[in-house]
């Protein structure tokens, strides 16, 4: 699978551990950052991670900030992306089993590292179910982001 993958200052180092845990399964497109002592700006990531997603450049993405708030909402402004910000194991595989998630999101200062990666692999090895009732409701949002979007 190709992952996309961006984090903040914020997101540091847990980033470097989320690489290090797919980098021997899958592809990795690495957005970074790798330099946690400058400032910089979620939305630069999320942006980078959900045009990756867009071009078909990755399958699905992950975006690490403080608290995980401000790239889920960043994400979530770019057409077809679908990102959950996600704090426990379900979540992590039903935002993909039941809503059809392309991108996780997780706060570095909210969850620890050994949670934090069972949510990774909890997102990564879900799928969408395809269950008519999710294919529905995936359906509606779509619209909801059509009407919006013009």
């Amino acid at each position: 699978m190709r992952i996309a993958i961006g984090a903040d200052h914020g997101g540091y180092p847990l980033n470097e551990r989320v690489i290090k845990e797919l980098a021997a399964e899958h592809e990795i497109i690495d957005f970074g950052t790798h330099v946690g002592s400058r400032p910089d700006d979620y939305p630069d990531y999320a942006v980078k991670v959900g045009e990756a997603i867009q071009r078909n450049d990755a399958d699905i993405g992950i975006l690490i900030c403080g608290s995980g708030v401000g790239a889920a909402v960043a994400a979530n402004k770019l057409k077809g992306i679908r990102a959950a910000l996600c704090g426990d194991t379900y979540s992590g595989h039903q935002s993909r089993e039941h809503d059809d998630c392309n991108v996780l999101c997780l706060g570095a200062r909210v969850v620890g590292e050994e949670l934090a990666l069972d949510i990774v692999r909890a997102f990564v090895a879900a799928k969408f179910s395809g269950e008519e009732r999710h294919v529905r409701r995936v359906a509606k949002v779509a619209e909801i982001e059509k009407k919006e979007r013009g």
